[in-house]
């Protein structure tokens, strides 16, 4: 058996059972992958992290682990795990990544191979040292439930996540909205009574919060609709990334979808827009194109997903791009009936177990980027052996 690695993070159960927000539960789930409320602010007093010295960086890291570790920011049944992420070997880091538990910015990581997490080299990623970004990084976040993250020392002092799955942005809202009381009970934050929270991005000034959604929009793609979903949503102020966030591509059919600005919106606003106004109608819009796919086109559709299925059953070698792209096929074919034998949610978490840091962690050892492309064909074949088209 390989032993595990020296220093792991996340749990070595935790890796085998993928993550809390890709269970499949929440409300829209078929459609809402995830919800996300994420919160910048910044300590009083001391320079941005863009502009503080190592020192000051020292300082900001420990007086924010020190409120942070005693706020007694977990659920019950959760703990609080707090990591030091500038000691953080390589594979680590992208495993906090891959997780969605702190940024690429982060981490400390760029592409290298053309994939959202993937990279050159053992480990998957290459380690660059972005501008702005020191020594001085930490993370904690909340086992096993992993709602929430906290980073310090990344673009802000502090960016506090809540993440849940499905639809639950009013409640990941709220959770967070708790957490940032707790710590500004203790944390004196940079605020002006006319602009609101000061942030080192001009257009995070304000409330300072963004709620995003990550969506899967297989069908949209099929139909060629998901430009309009593209336009109409950039055309109300919102930004619409892929399955990393900012700078990243929609594999998978995965998009995410949050408010771009937050000066003069308050909370309450921005949660109504999305969550009752705008993401209804996206939501509808995919299911909507579900069911004419498979009324006018059924022999079509039927032809995607039964080839995705195929190809990820047989592949011997896989990239990240074409596992994220055929699982995408084969989620539609789940959810939609075509396919049967596997559960959605065991699909869906695949799109996090054959990401590169995810495939070396399982299996116990690094490995380069033919091993990681063997590796994730392995782990798909595994994954899909009970699963056929039903002839539907």
């Amino acid at each position: 058996m390989n032993e595990p690695f020296a220093m792991s993070v996340v749990p070595n159960e935790a890796i085998r059972r993928g993550a809390p927000w890709l269970s499949g539960a929440g409300a829209a789930a078929e459609v809402v992958i995830s919800s996300r409320v994420r919160l910048a602010r910044n300590l009083a007093g001391a320079p941005f992290p863009g502009r503080c010295n190592a020192e000051q960086r020292l300082a900001v890291l420990g007086a924010c682990r020190k409120e942070i570790v005693s706020a007694g920011l977990a659920a019950s049944g959760a703990r609080l795990t707090w990591a030091d992420v500038h000691g953080l070997p390589t594979l680590e880091r992208q495993v906090l990544l891959e997780r969605h538990l702190i940024s690429k910015e982060h981490a400390g990581l760029k592409q290298a191979d053309g994939s959202a997490a993937a990279g050159a080299g053992a480990s998957g990623a290459q380690q660059v040292k972005p501008p702005g970004v020191g020594p001085a990084r930490g993370v904690a976040f909340t086992l096993p439930d992993e709602s929430i993250s906290i980073m310090v020392n990344e673009e802000d002092h502090l960016r506090l996540q809540v993440l849940r799955p499905g639809l639950a942005l009013t409640e990941a809202w709220k959770q967070a909205d708790a957490a940032d009381d707790a710590l500004e009970a203790t944390l004196g934050y940079a605020y002006s009574p006319r602009l609101g929270y000061l942030t080192a991005c001009p257009t995070n000034v304000g409330c300072a919060v963004r709620m995003s959604v990550m969506l899967h929009l297989p069908a949209l793609r099929l139909t060629g609709d998901v430009e309009k979903v593209r336009r109409a949503t950039r055309d109300m102020a919102l930004a619409v990334r892929g399955f990393y966030g900012e700078n990243s591509e929609a594999a998978g059919d995965l998009f995410q979808i949050s408010n771009q600005t937050t000066l003069g919106k308050s909370e309450a606003v921005l949660l109504r827009d999305l969550e009752r106004e705008i993401l209804p109608e996206v939501i509808a819009y995919e299911l909507t194109s579900r069911k004419l796919l498979l009324e006018k086109r059924r022999r079509f559709v039927d032809d995607q997903v039964c080839r995705a299925l195929g190809l990820l059953r047989s592949a011997r070698l896989l990239t990240p791009e074409e596992a994220l792209s055929q699982l995408s096929l084969v989620r539609l074919g789940v959810l939609t009936g075509l396919i049967g034998g596997v559960e959605e949610q065991a699909v869906t978490q695949l799109f996090l177990l054959t990401q590169p840091a995810h495939l070396q962690r399982a299996i116990g050892r690094e490995l380069n980027q033919q091993g990681r492309r063997e590796a994730r064909a392995d782990l798909c074949r595994a994954a899909l052996a009970g699963a056929a088209p039903t002839g539907g």
